[in-house]
């Protein structure tokens, strides 16, 4: 008998080939997601401990720069100063609390530094301030928080337009250019649910969650590798049937 009729042929050997690469990469993609789970269970499990632990000095000036959002978001801090309550910016929100406005205020300290302070909700008929004057505080305050990292990008599908006052995102920096702070942390804090007289603005709202999905995704990587090998072993022994029956017929 010729080789050209030999098994298994060029083309089986080519799609064997085509098939294990394409296994190796769906089991590369399966053993990735699982070391991506190992990193979010860690990034929880910290951010867990920062959540409850007891509140640090809000980083200051010096420390600003090395500020980052894997080491240093959701760690519970505590700063002291006095309100500047006409530079606040309300910044469009949709809470547990229905629509509205974060209420961001500085902070400034007595070395005249500056910190955005989400202050917390408030509905829609209280964005004037005049409507929860009993909650805009004079003097010296302590506020205690969460630091959250400034958020450049618009929410909503909008960007933020600072010229005509409208803010759908937390962008510390535009934030600060736009009420002319000066020096400004490159982060703010969500202050926690301690009530403002008035109760609003209504602090203790942050949403703390990170979608756990890579487990899911590293079995269905997994199982799409099982049944390319299923599959091409299947029609492997189907083509050596075909070819051990049309030897026979030969015969």
């Amino acid at each position: 008998m010729s080789s050209k009729s030999s098994f298994p042929p060029r083309s089986l050997i080519a799609a064997g080939i085509a098939v294990f690469i394409v296994v190796c990469g769906l089991l590369s993609l399966g053993v990735w997601q699982l070391q991506r789970l190992a990193w979010k269970n860690d990034l929880i499990a910290r951010v867990d401990a920062r959540v409850h632990a007891v509140p640090v000095p809000a980083p200051g000036p010096d420390q600003w720069p090395d500020i980052s959002r894997e080491n240093d978001e959701y760690r519970r801090v505590s700063v002291s100063g006095t309100f500047q309550h006409d530079r606040e910016t309300l910044v469009q929100a949709v809470t547990e609390l229905g629509a509205g406005f974060w209420v961001l205020t500085p902070l400034v300290d007595d070395r005249g530094d500056a910190i955005l302070i989400n202050r917390g909700f408030v509905p829609s008929d209280r964005r004037l301030p005049e409507s929860r004057a009993a909650g805009q505080i004079d003097g010296a305050v302590t506020v205690t928080g969460l630091i959250r990292i400034t958020e450049p990008k618009g929410a909503f599908l909008r960007d933020n337009d600072p010229v005509a006052d409208k803010w759908y995102a937390r962008d510390v920096a535009a934030i600060a250019e736009a009420r002319d702070l000066g020096d400004t942390a490159p982060y703010f804090i969500d202050a926690d649910g301690t009530p403002n007289p008035g109760d609003y603005p209504r602090g203790g709202l942050t949403r703390i969650s990170f979608p756990n999905t890579h487990l899911i995704y590293a079995l269905t990587w997994f199982s799409m590798a099982v049944i390319a090998a299923a599959m091409f072993i299947g029609f492997y022994r189907h083509s050596r049937r075909e070819y051990q029956r049309r030897l026979d017929n030969r015969r």
